[in-house]
């Protein structure tokens, strides 16, 4: 069986959603989802498919100094768009991974994972969930919103293998604990 990587979508493509991203953030407030998870100073975050950065960024300021926030994206221009905003911002807590789904981190390193407004993009959602219960921690929090796609569909996927247990459901936004698997 041949295992297909997720390719980036065009420049121009990703360009034009960071327009949007960009317009459509002015009006909604990024740090409610994220106060929504009970992130807080210290904490290590994954922003999985962290696209131009703006939940990264918000949940950058929220961590702090003592925190860290890992920005994943399979796009070269999505890495580079978080960089240059964490370097306009002289936000240092924030590390940039190119990839398509593995993040490279260590076991049971992660407070909260973030996959926002990404996970219709994600080919094989199963091995994405694999990977998140792999690298948050025992009462790690996975933090999903929901966006172009069913969330019964969602659910269905995230709770399948047993890892993951829904704590709340505020509309798209899904929270779920990660389960002590045996």
């Amino acid at each position: 069986m041949e295992i297909q990587e997720a390719k980036p979508m065009p420049d121009i493509a990703f360009k034009a959603m960071s327009l949007y991203f960009a317009l459509r953030h002015r009006l909604d407030d990024v740090t409610k989802p994220l106060k929504n998870a009970g992130i807080k100073g210290g904490d290590v975050i994954l922003d999985f498919g962290c696209g131009p950065g703006h939940y990264t960024i918000a949940a950058a300021r929220i961590v702090g100094q003592n925190g860290k926030v890992y920005a994943l994206d399979v796009h070269p221009l999505a890495v580079q768009s978080v960089k240059k905003k964490a370097n306009k911002e002289g936000l240092t807590n924030i590390k940039t991974i190119l990839s398509d789904r593995d993040t490279g981190l260590p076991d049971q390193s992660i407070d909260v994972a973030l996959v926002y407004d990404t996970i219709h993009m994600v080919n094989d959602k199963q091995a994405l969930t694999k990977e998140l219960h792999r690298v948050l921690k025992p009462d790690g929090l996975l933090s999903v919103l929901a966006a172009h796609v069913k969330v019964d569909d969602i659910l269905k996927t995230l709770q399948g293998d047993g890892l993951f247990s829904l704590r709340e459901r505020q509309g798209n936004l899904l929270n779920l604990n990660r389960v002590t698997v045996k």
